[in-house]
């Protein structure tokens, strides 16, 4: 029987791991966990689809009870890992996809050795710029704010399993599922 995986992927913001991974969790042998935020949902977000938002105080509460696998400040809010449902799709034999940032990551290298850890990166800084522009969603000291961040956590990639540089989506999902089933694929 194959093992479930906890995959861990971590990009900054702009480099199209949304979109990544929306053709990867077509597959049903995947689960996402869905991120809590205390941010504000974007245009067209859905609770509990693509966050599960939450007022600070509700996040502070449960990181007093321990019900994070790992939690960190992002661009003026939090973001965590939700125990419970990931060792339930664990325990049903599913991989489980965690999207989250740099900072959670090294908390869950920490943790969870054994998890598998994809770093999507852009091309350059230059293009990550240009994509945030074009989404149309934050204003230009948002994108400024994310451009610098995102230049931080390029930093980080050496520590993750792999890098897939999203240039050409096509290609970029074609190396994610190839990680993936490298993975499966290992005796050891």
């Amino acid at each position: 029987m194959q093992k479930s995986l906890l995959i861990v992927v971590s990009a900054p913001s702009g480099c199209g791991k949304g979109t990544i991974l929306g053709q990867i969790l077509k597959d049903e042998k995947y689960y996402y966990s869905v991120s809590a935020t205390t941010r504000a949902p974007r245009q067209g977000e859905i609770d509990g689809v693509h966050y599960r938002f939450m007022p600070k105080e509700q996040f502070e509460q449960l990181i007093s009870e321990n019900a994070f696998l790992e939690y960190a400040p992002y661009c003026d809010h939090y973001y965590g890992t939700l125990k419970q449902p990931i060792e339930d799709a664990l325990a049903q034999g599913r991989h489980v996809i965690l999207e989250i940032e740099v900072q959670g990551a090294m908390q869950i290298r920490k943790l969870v050795p054994d998890a598998k850890f994809i770093f999507i990166a852009p091309p350059d800084l230059e293009t990550l710029r240009q994509r945030l522009t074009a989404r149309g969603t934050e204003s230009e000291d948002v994108i400024t704010k994310r451009i610098e961040q995102a230049a931080r956590e390029l930093q980080y990639k050496e520590q993750y399993d792999y890098c897939i540089v999203n240039n050409i989506l096509e290609d970029a999902i074609a190396d994610f599922r190839s990680v993936i089933r490298a993975e499966e694929l290992k005796i050891n």
